[in-house]
């Protein structure tokens, strides 16, 4: 409730075109960093322009993107680290979900490089991750990831064609199987497999809504 004399609280804007221009603009000011050649005086005055660019983009209030509280994978999606329009670090990946697969492509760059010339396993990891649970979601099966084995076959290069695949496999009540492969052009790079947890309702509202005044104990998986 507003107090008396007190201006009415503005809401803040949903996502947009702008948002989505500005995390796409983000992502290339950031790999134009990394490849940066050029003397201090030129760095300098782009470092003074970067932080004049922050300064006119005021936090907000909210505890998270979502009020701590996200609602719906389609909220969600977005912002994804691998797959997110509005999220500065994601891959410039496209996907489609077809015949049961997940599918997405792409090509990293040296925002995401480990050793030199390849891609860090930690966002192979991710890339893994974000897919299987993709997959699951649209093949109607969501779930929190409870455990990923991933194979590193041989390190995945940056500047080439990849392509990042998942699907399930098989569902016994709230245990959910999914796998997945990532290859460079016909190249295996890795291959994942996960197990994932179809939540409670209790355990849902405690993780991600208004938590119950005893929280559920934490047992085995089911």
């Amino acid at each position: 409730m507003t107090a008396p004399g007190e201006a009415p609280a503005t809401p803040s804007p949903s996502p947009g075109p702008a948002s989505e221009r500005l995390a796409a603009a983000t992502r290339r000011l950031v790999d134009a960093v990394l490849r940066a050649d050029a003397n201090d005086a030129t760095l300098d005055a782009a470092a003074d322009a970067i932080d004049g660019v922050v300064a006119t983009l005021p936090p907000s209030d909210r505890t998270s993107w979502s009020s701590g509280r996200p609602r719906a994978h389609g909220e969600y999606l977005p912002r994804s680290p691998l797959l997110g329009r509005l999220h500065p670090a994601a891959l410039p990946f496209t996907w489609d979900f077809h015949a049961g697969r997940f599918v997405a492509h792409g090509v990293a760059g040296p925002v995401y490089e480990g050793p030199p010339g390849y891609v860090h396993g930690g966002w192979v990891a991710l890339m893994f991750d974000e897919a299987l649970g993709v997959a699951n979601v649209a093949g109607g099966h969501p779930g929190m990831t409870a455990r990923l084995t991933i194979r590193y076959r041989r390190p995945t290069p940056l500047g080439t064609e990849l392509r990042l695949e998942a699907w399930t496999t098989a569902r016994q009540g709230r245990r959910i199987s999914t796998v997945g492969t990532l290859h460079a052009r016909d190249l295996l790079c890795a291959e994942a497999e996960g197990l994932f947890v179809d939540l409670t309702p209790g355990r849902a509202v405690e993780y991600f809504g208004d938590r119950p005044s005893e929280p559920e104990p934490v047992g085995p998986l089911p």
